[in-house]
């Protein structure tokens, strides 16, 4: 993501600055996690194309060579999901269009996107009505996902600075700061119903412009453990925090699955299928990496397994859909 916007994830321990990235989305985690769904037009072999992929850096895959594409501010690899899922279909270089953006929200599916260096036109400009595949996966961005984990890092480093809970009997200090003491009002749940409510808006849209298209929504691989373990080191998260923002991501493919099968669009499952291999698992074995990579990738983003791994979740679903 080069210089990574709109989401900030903070450094890794108290010796650690701050590392901003901005998170183009990723994150998968239903409570029926299982349940994919099927879109409208689907036919009895894959799409050969035109293939147009939409979405944030989740979907562009920044800092996995190589990178590709302009404007060089979207920090595309040409190995992320969409060009796997297209090499694997077999589509033609001009039928495939990837599209996506690290940093971007459902607001710059519409209009033009301003990064570090250059400007990304408006997503939805790839679609035709000659289209016949679409894959979205985006949402993070607009639930401010980032600047999230970046406040429960801060919140962590000083947990473990002041006896890791030992005095306070506080093992969430970040949840706090946006869950209200009854538990009625939770801030970032309300973003998440509101970026629902602009995804439902973006695939009428979608439909309106490619109206022959199979359209895929794909949701964020595993960020971090369910049970929050062992994340302490790699991501400097107390541990009722670390389920908490898990919580939040789950919550976040919830709704993204429940507006695609509104929209008679697909879901795409990639948090299955990545469980256990979160930013606090083994280096061998993750698909997203922690604050300080160990794996070509931006901090807390997948890395090149990761995008393979979604790339193929992507091609079961097709497959599925048949």
């Amino acid at each position: 993501m080069g210089t990574y916007t709109r989401l900030g994830l903070a450094g890794a321990g108290v010796t650690c600055g701050l590392l901003l990235l901005a998170l183009s989305v990723g994150h998968n985690g239903d409570d029926d996690p299982a349940a994919s769904t099927q879109p409208r037009n689907a036919t009895a072999a894959p799409p050969k194309g035109p293939y147009v992929a939409l979405g944030d850096s989740y979907t562009s895959g920044p800092g996995i060579p190589a990178r590709t594409g302009t404007p060089a501010g979207c920090d595309r690899s040409d190995r992320n999901y969409p060009a796997l899922v297209a090499q694997k279909l077999e589509i033609k270089a001009a039928d495939f269009r990837d599209v996506s953006c690290s940093g971007a929200t459902l607001a710059d599916l519409s209009a033009p996107q301003t990064t570090g260096d250059g400007v990304n036109p408006a997503q939805l400009s790839a679609l035709s009505a000659s289209t016949r595949l679409v894959t979205i996966g985006i949402g993070g961005n607009d639930i401010e996902f980032g600047s999230l984990v970046e406040s429960c890092v801060k919140q962590g480093a000083l947990y473990v600075a002041t006896g890791s809970g030992k005095y306070t009997g506080d093992d969430a200090p970040c949840r706090g700061r946006y869950v209200s003491d009854s538990g009625d009002t939770d801030e970032v749940r309300q973003r998440i119903q509101a970026a629902g409510k602009r995804l439902a808006d973006t695939l009428r849209e979608v439909e309106h412009r490619a109206p022959q298209a199979q359209v895929y929504v794909v949701g964020y691989p595993a960020i971090l453990p369910a049970k929050g373990a062992g994340c302490d080191d790699d991501m400097t998260l107390a541990p009722d925090d670390a389920t908490y923002l898990d919580d939040k991501e789950r919550q976040l493919n919830s709704v993204l699955r429940e507006q695609a099968a509104s929209a008679g669009a697909g879901y795409v499952d990639t948090y299955t299928p990545s469980a256990g291999r979160d930013a606090c698992s083994a280096r061998e074995t993750r698909w997203v990496e922690p604050l300080i990579p160990a794996n070509a990738a931006a901090p807390v983003h997948p890395n090149e397994r990761g995008e393979h791994g979604m790339a193929d979740a992507v091609l079961r679903t097709l497959k599925a859909s048949r």
